[in-house]
C-alpha cells in the first residue's frame, strides 16, 4: 500500500513540476536596477534585465515640460516626499517610453528601481506590489502601451491597486504607464448618449464615468503631441550627430529627412531616430564602397 501511495505521489509531483517556472536568475536590487515581472500559474516572478540603451534626458527633444514634470515627481518620490502615479499619453513615437528609460538611466544612481509589467500580466499586480511592500528600495512599476478593450481582469487589478483598496499601494511604489489613449479604454459615440448639461455643469453618463475613473487615478497626466517640422528636424540633426558626426547633417540630409517623414505620414521622435539610422548607415556604406572600389577590392562596386 505504501509503495502504491508513493508511486501516486511521485506521478502527481511530476505533473505539478511541469507547471513550475524555471529557477529565475538571482535578483539583487543593490546591483540590478530593472526587472521584468512575469506571471505564471502559481503566482509570478521577477527577472533581472539590462536596460536596452543609454538614452538620456538630453537626448529627448521637444518634450521639455514633460521631462521636467516627470523628473521632479520621481525625485520627490525617491526622497520620500508626496508624489503621484503618472500617465504619459499621446501620439505614437513621441518619446513616452524613451522618457521612462532615460529617467531610469538618470536616477538609478539616486536609488530608482524600475519593474516593467506587461498588460497581460497586470492581473498579478496586487501580488507584485505586496512583495515590494517591505523592500528597502523605491520602485516605479511601469506598464508600456497600456490600453484595455473592456472591463477585464487586468483593468480591475490596476484600478484596485491604484486607489481601490483599503491599503492602497505601499509608499515605496509608484505606477507609471504610457498609452496612446488618454482614458485607456476605447470611446464610442454611444457612450456620450447619456451626457447632459445641468446649468453650467457637464454630467457624463455612467459609461463615460467608468472609463474616466481609471485614468483619474493617475495624479500626473503628461500629454505628448506630434512634432512640428522644426522639432522633428532638430531631433534628426541630434541623432545624426550621435550616430555619426556633425558633418553628416547638411542640406541633403535635411531634405531627405523631410521626405522620410512625408512617406511615413507623420513626424515624431521615433521617425527622427529611424531616419538617422537610415542616413548615417547609408552614408557610411557608400564611403566604404567607394574606398573599396578605389582600392580594387572585391567588395567594391561592379
Amino acid at each position: 500500500m505504501d509503495a502504491e501511495l508513493s508511486q501516486r505521489l511521485s506521478r502527481l509531483l511530476d505533473r505539478v513540476e511541469a507547471w513550475l517556472p524555471e529557477e529565475p536568475p538571482q535578483l539583487d536590487w543593490s546591483r540590478d536596477v530593472a526587472a521584468l515581472w512575469q506571471r505564471h500559474a502559481l503566482g509570478g516572478q521577477l527577472l533581472p534585465v539590462t536596460v536596452r540603451d543609454a538614452v538620456t534626458l538630453d537626448d529627448l527633444l521637444g518634450v521639455e515640460r514633460q521631462k521636467r514634470a516627470l523628473l521632479d515627481n520621481t525625485r520627490a518620490f525617491l526622497r520620500g516626499l508626496p508624489a503621484n502615479h503618472a500617465l504619459l499619453w499621446g501620439a505614437r513615437g513621441s518619446g513616452k517610453s524613451s522618457l521612462v528609460r532615460a529617467l531610469l538611466n538618470t536616477l538609478s544612481i539616486e536609488g530608482l528601481r524600475l519593474i516593467q509589467v506587461d498588460r497581460h500580466d497586470l492581473v498579478g499586480l496586487p501580488m507584485l506590489v505586496q512583495q515590494l511592500r517591505d523592500q528597502p528600495h523605491r520602485f516605479v512599476v511601469y506598464c508600456d502601451d497600456l490600453s484595455f478593450e473592456g472591463n477585464d481582469d487586468a483593468y480591475k487589478a490596476l484600478k484596485s491597486v491604484l486607489d481601490g483598496t483599503l491599503t492602497g499601494p505601499p509608499e515605496n511604489v509608484l505606477l507609471y504607464a504610457t498609452s496612446n489613449r488618454r482614458h485607456l479604454l476605447p470611446e464610442s459615440l454611444s457612450d456620450n448618449a447619456e451626457t447632459r448639461l445641468v446649468g453650467d455643469e457637464l454630467h457624463h453618463g455612467d459609461a463615460v464615468e467608468e472609463k474616466i475613473s481609471l485614468s483619474d487615478r493617475f495624479g500626473l497626466w503628461l500629454a505628448f503631441h506630434p512634432f512640428n517640422q522644426g522639432t522633428y528636424l532638430e531631433t534628426c540633426r541630434h541623432w545624426v550627430h550621435q550616430l555619426g558626426d556633425m558633418r553628416g547633417w547638411n542640406d541633403e540630409a535635411r531634405e531627405e529627412a523631410i521626405r522620410f517623414a512625408t512617406l511615413r505620414g507623420g513626424r515624431s521622435g521615433r521617425a527622427a531616430w529611424q531616419f538617422a539610422c537610415h542616413w548615417v548607415g547609408s552614408q557610411a556604406l557608400s564611403v566604404e564602397l567607394i574606398t573599396a572600389e578605389a582600392a580594387g577590392c572585391p567588395g567594391g562596386r561592379q
